[in-house]
């Protein structure tokens, strides 16, 4: 195996400061297999950076490796670096400033998304097998979709969140990119710690009101792509997945809710130390400091509704199709008002799970004049085997297409 020292890294992926390596154990099911880990994630021995320097600097080497990187290693796959992310995940187009913005190899002048953007980066760019991130307000989800790729925001507390950084706890979760389906089955099976088999779903719902959101012509690619779903016998219907409020006004919610959570989990560190923020983050975490207990009494309230929303519609193995993002990758380099302008429809689709708790895969299903943009397809909690065994049964179905 490659250490990350001597590997070619041409997308900016990996992180520089951190040479972290474990070469896989045994001969498990992911021997053979290359992986990165968004710099988050904990490996005994080396400091986590957190995608800001001041984190890095102020905290000690890590006592412990983190759940997720043991049980890939344990089944054969070899870590061979830590990726970039944005600042204490807290972005979501995938631009640092301190360490600077990964390469969409799909798209060069474009950002890859984030805060997972390294892991995005390292595997579209064919430098690794798959990758690990995290997911809080979409930072699997939205690089996946920009960079063409699999990737999933898993139920809320069903992977360990040990040894990986927090952000808003009640949001965090972990999740893992891939460039194939079976590849992406392979690994949900050693994390999910579940055999991973073809599925299919008793019925879709193409969520009409999240595909409003969306550009017009992403929608109309999405939308040409569910009629696979017809040639495999799967029902497509249609819903709304805002009951009373609109979509906005539920990523506003969550921002909220996320907001004031990622200000609790940080606030000693940068009360002690002062640390060093990007204008957007510094002004995210205002914004965490600003809701009063009334406004986040009234947005546990909106919580519980969407869950309950949620919980209704994906009954019966149901699963619930949606644009990942609104559009395809934004170009690199923008103004910082532009970017904001541009978040405000991105969370209006990720907040649905994000606020339900609930697993969401996208797909790399299609494109908008030559970028990728995925399909996200959303079940009900601990339905994650049933996501990675249907993305399977996709796979299979267009293969047999091209193959005819």
């Amino acid at each position: 195996m490659q250490k990350l020292g001597a590997m070619n890294d041409p997308y900016h992926a990996f992180c520089t400061d951190c040479d972290a390596y474990l070469e896989g154990r045994g001969s498990g099911p992911l021997s053979g297999f290359r992986f990165a880990a968004k710099d988050l994630f904990d490996v005994k021995g080396y400091r986590t950076g957190g995608g800001n320097p001041d984190w890095r600097d102020t905290h000690a080497p890590a006592q412990k490796t983190a759940w997720a990187i043991e049980r890939l290693v344990e089944a054969g796959a070899t870590m061979v670096g830590k990726t970039i992310t944005d600042e204490v995940s807290r972005g979501i187009f995938g631009e640092n400033a301190f360490y600077g913005t990964p390469t969409n190899p799909r798209a060069p002048d474009r950002v890859p998304g984030g805060s997972s953007s390294g892991s995005a980066a390292a595997v579209a760019g064919h430098v690794v097998d798959f990758a690990l991130g995290t997911d809080t307000g979409g930072s699997v989800r939205v690089p996946s979709s920009f960079c063409g790729l699999y990737g999933i925001r898993t139920t809320h507390g069903r992977v360990p969140v040990e040894g990986v950084v927090a952000q808003a706890p009640s949001f965090d979760t972990v999740g893992w990119m891939a460039r194939d389906a079976r590849t992406f089955a392979y690994v949900s099976a050693v994390v999910l710690q579940r055999n991973i088999e073809k599925a299919k779903p008793a019925r879709v719902l193409m969520a009409e009101d999240a595909f409003e959101v969306a550009q017009p012509l992403a929608a109309q690619a999405l939308r040409s792509y569910l009629d696979v779903l017809s040639e495999l016998g799967v029902p497509v219907e249609s819903c709304s997945l805002a009951s009373e409020e609109c979509l906005e006004e539920l990523a506003r919610q969550q921002g909220i809710l996320q907001g004031r959570e990622a200000w609790t989990t940080f606030f000693d560190w940068i009360d002690t130390h002062n640390p060093r923020f990007s204008f957007e983050v510094a002004d995210n975490f205002l914004r965490g400091t600003h809701a009063d207990e009334k406004a986040i009494a009234s947005a546990n309230v909106v919580r519980a509704k969407v869950r309950e929303r949620l919980s209704s519609l994906t009954t019966g193995e149901t699963l619930i199709a949606l644009p990942t993002t609104p559009f395809a990758a934004p170009l690199r380099g923008q103004k910082r008002s532009a970017m904001w302008a541009l978040r405000k429809p991105v969370m209006a689709l990720t907040c649905i799970a994000g606020m339900a708790g609930t697993p969401q895969i996208s797909l790399p299903v299609a494109e908008v004049e030559g970028l990728p943009i995925g399909l996200s397809l959303i079940g009900a909690r601990g339905s994650d085997e049933l996501l990675a065994g249907f993305a399977l049964a996709l796979d299979e179905r267009a293969r047999s297409n091209v193959a005819s």
